[in-house]
């Protein structure tokens, strides 16, 4: 069984595998080509996840193409 490929959102930059909609902002602009993953564990806490504007736990990308 082949492993699915990652596609992150371009828009909110997500990283999701499966479905052709980001399950975030369900934006349908996504790439297979971007660079290092951050993990949010605690959105509401994290002065990281404020200063890129994400809102929502989940694994998200930090440069796509």
């Amino acid at each position: 069984m082949a492993k699915t490929k990652e596609k992150a959102c371009k828009i909110c930059k997500s990283i999701y595998e499966e479905g052709d909609k980001c399950p975030n902002c369900e934006s349908k602009e996504f790439t297979e080509n971007f660079k290092g993953k951050m993990e949010v564990i605690n959105a509401e806490k994290s002065q990281i996840a404020k200063n890129l504007g994400i809102n929502k736990n989940g694994l998200y990308a930090i440069k796509t193409r």
